[in-house]
C-alpha cells in the first residue's frame, strides 16, 4: 500500500490504547482513536473506586501518542463496505483499517428486579454511583455481593475492610476459577475481614428487591445495597453493523485477529473471539491482543502475512482489600495450579501489576512497539487441530 493509511480504533481501554499507540511506528499511518469518554479508565481498580482509595482514572495526555487522534464520541454503527464508522454525534469517520477494541461490560440482568435494585460495576460510571450509594447508607446497612468471580470478590473485601456488613452470595462456589486449595485460602481471609459467604446450589439469586436478595431455597437476605457482578456482556455494535459475532456478541476472527467477514477489521480485547475460542475477559489478555491486532494491521500495509496469535497467562491477582491479596498461578493455558503468593507481597505484586500496566501503555506511546509478551501458549494450536 502506498500513500497515507487511516486506522480508526474503536474503544480507549487497555487493548485500544496499547494498539492506536503501536501502530504509529509507521509514519505513513494516521491514528484515530474513537472513545466515549475524555478520560481512561483503569478498570482493574473500579474496586478502589467503590471503596473510595482510588479514582481509576487517567488522562489521555499522558498515555496516547502525540500522533493518535482523540475523537470523544461513541461509534453507532461500521459500515464495513463503506470502510467508515459512524457516530452518535452525527459525524461519519472513514477508515482503511479498523481496529474493533469496544471492551466488555456489564452482561444484560435476566433475575427479575435486578435491574431496578442492584448496581452493576463494570464501567466507571457504575462504580462511580455506587459509591454515591454505599456512602449515603448508614455504617451498619447490609451490603450484599453477587457473583464471586473476580470483580465480587474484590468488591466484597473492599467494601468489608472499610466496615461494610457484607454478604457475599456466590452462585454456586467462590472463585471458580482457583484451585481448591488457593480458594480456601481466598475465603479465609473474607471471613477474617468479616464477610459472610454463601456458597452451593442453594445460593442462587432468583429476584432482587429494594431492601431484599431472595436465594434458591426461599431465603431472604435483607439488603440495603445489592451489587450486581455476575457476568459480563460485551457491546452489540458488530452485530448491529452485520458482522459475524459469537454468541456472546464478540467479534469472529480468524487466529490473526483478523474478522472473518473483511480483512480490513481486526479484533482485539474482550471483544474478541478467535477462531470461536476467545481467551479470557482480562487486562492480562487485552493488553497483547491489543499489540497483536496493531501488527496484523502493519503488516497488511506492508504487504505481509501476519502472525497467528500466541498469548499465554500468569494467572490471577485478586486484591483482598488494601493489605492483601492473593496470586493465583497458572499454567500457560489459563489452568489455574495449586500454588499462590498472598498477604501483604501479593498485595504490592497487584498494586506494582496495576501501575505497571498503565506505564506499558506510556512506553508504548513514546516508543511504539516496545511492548513484548513472553508468556506463549503454543498449546492452542494442537486445540485447533
Amino acid at each position: 500500500m502506498t500513500g497515507n493509511t487511516n486506522v480508526v480504533v474503536i474503544g480507549g481501554g487497555y487493548a485500544g490504547v496499547l494498539a492506536a499507540n503501536r501502530l504509529t511506528k509507521r509514519d505513513d499511518v494516521t491514528v484515530t482513536l474513537i472513545n466515549p469518554r475524555s478520560t481512561f479508565v483503569e478498570r482493574i481498580r473500579l474496586h478502589q473506586v467503590v471503596g473510595g482509595s482510588h479514582a481509576a482514572v487517567v488522562d489521555y495526555r499522558e498515555i496516547l501518542g502525540e500522533r493518535v487522534k482523540l475523537v470523544v464520541d461513541t461509534a453507532a454503527r461500521i459500515d464495513a463496505p463503506g470502510r467508515t464508522v459512524a457516530l452518535a454525534s452525527g459525524d461519519t469517520v472513514g477508515y482503511d483499517y479498523l481496529i474493533y477494541a469496544v471492551g466488555s461490560g456489564s452482561a444484560a440482568p435476566t433475575v427479575p428486579g435486578v435491574a431496578e435494585f442492584a448496581y452493576p460495576i463494570a464501567t466507571l460510571e457504575e462504580a462511580q454511583r455506587l459509591r454515591t450509594v454505599v456512602a449515603a447508607a448508614p455504617a451498619t446497612a447490609a451490603v450484599t455481593v453477587v457473583g464471586a468471580g473476580s470483580t465480587g470478590i474484590e468488591v466484597a473485601a473492599e467494601l468489608a475492610e472499610s466496615g461494610r456488613a457484607v454478604t457475599l452470595v456466590c452462585g454456586d462456589v467462590l472463585g471458580p476459577y482457583l484451585h481448591p486449595r488457593v480458594r480456601r485460602s481466598v475465603a479465609k481471609r473474607l471471613t477474617a475481614l468479616g464477610v459472610d459467604i454463601l456458597e452451593g446450589p442453594d445460593a442462587k439469586v432468583t429476584s432482587v428487591a429494594r431492601d431484599t436478595v431472595r436465594l434458591g431455597d426461599r431465603r431472604a437476605l435483607p439488603s440495603a445495597v445489592t451489587v450486581w457482578t455476575a457476568g459480563f456482556g460485551v457491546p452489540d455494535l458488530a452485530a448491529r453493523s452485520g458482522l459475524s459475532t459469537d454468541a456472546l456478541g464478540r467479534l469472529l476472527t480468524d487466529e490473526t485477529l483478523t474478522s472473518v467477514d473483511d480483512e480490513r477489521v481486526v479484533a482485539a480485547g474482550d471483544s474478541a473471539a478467535p477462531s470461536d475460542m476467545p481467551l479470557r475477559m482480562s487486562c492480562q489478555t487485552a493488553r497483547p491482543l491489543g499489540a497483536h491486532a496493531a501488527d496484523t494491521v502493519l503488516a497488511r500495509i506492508a504487504g505481509a502475512r501476519p502472525e497467528v496469535i500466541n498469548v499465554g497467562v500468569v494467572g490471577q491477582c485478586l486484591a483482598l482489600g488494601r493489605r492483601a491479596a492473593a496470586l493465583q498461578l497458572a499454567s500457560k493455558d489459563d489452568t489455574a495450579n495449586r500454588y499462590h503468593i498472598g498477604g501483604r507481597l501479593a498485595a504490592g505484586i497487584k498494586e506494582r501489576t496495576c501501575r505497571g500496566v498503565v506505564k506499558e501503555l506510556v512506553d508504548e506511546a513514546r516508543k511504539p512497539g516496545s511492548f513484548t509478551w513472553g508468556f506463549k501458549n503454543d498449546g492452542r494450536r494442537q486445540l485447533l487441530r
